[in-house]
């Protein structure tokens, strides 16, 4: 630890000492209030409703097992690569984040997934089959993620033409400044 990293937490630290307890609680609360509505904020954007928690919490294993699923869509996913959260790589990233926080959620859920795979189901079909399941719920959701992410996209990139814009125009001017100017002997 640096002196100045030191320095910093004993500040820190002291000031968190002359506070007094009920400003501290009070202080503490704020943030875990302020943190819960992030957490919440996520879930309504990721489609983790409380309807869909329901409805999630009314699966059993048979709805996996006896779901009919095409030999064509099975056949078309191999792909074995998997993230340090334990959720199929094959899932696009706003399914996998809602993957991650639906199986965080809905214990019932994880413990499916448990028991199901690899015994009786692959983990691609499992999820597969659960966005097949849970789309009527969460297709509005992705899709507005889907229409966002593009709006990101479009404006990230009229920033970069704007930007390169202003330097062509600035270089241009100063050329024509530098072409204009008197020539010293």
């Amino acid at each position: 630890m640096n002196l100045s990293s030191w320095f910093h937490s004993s500040v820190s630290r002291n000031s968190n000492k002359s506070k007094n307890p009920e400003q501290q609680q009070s202080n503490q609360s704020d943030q875990n209030q302020q943190s819960k509505a992030v957490v919440e904020e996520e879930e309504e954007l990721f489609g983790v409703t409380q309807q869909l928690i329901d409805y999630v919490k009314s699966f059993t294993s048979e709805t996996f097992k006896n779901f009919p699923l095409q030999d064509h869509e099975a056949a078309n996913s191999n792909s074995e690569t998997q993230t340090s959260s334990n959720v199929r790589k094959d899932l696009s990233d706003w399914q996998e984040r809602h993957a991650v926080i639906v199986l965080a959620k809905v214990k019932v859920l994880s413990q499916l997934r448990f028991q199901l795979c690899p015994r009786h189901l692959k983990e691609d079909k499992f999820w597969r089959i659960y966005f097949m399941l849970v789309k009527s719920h969460v297709a509005g959701y992705e899709l507005q993620a889907v229409l966002l992410a593009k709006l990101k996209g479009n404006s990230m990139s009229n920033e970069k033409t704007l930007d390169t814009s202003a330097y062509e125009v600035e270089m241009a001017e100063r050329n024509q400044a530098a072409s204009i100017a008197p020539s010293t002997p």
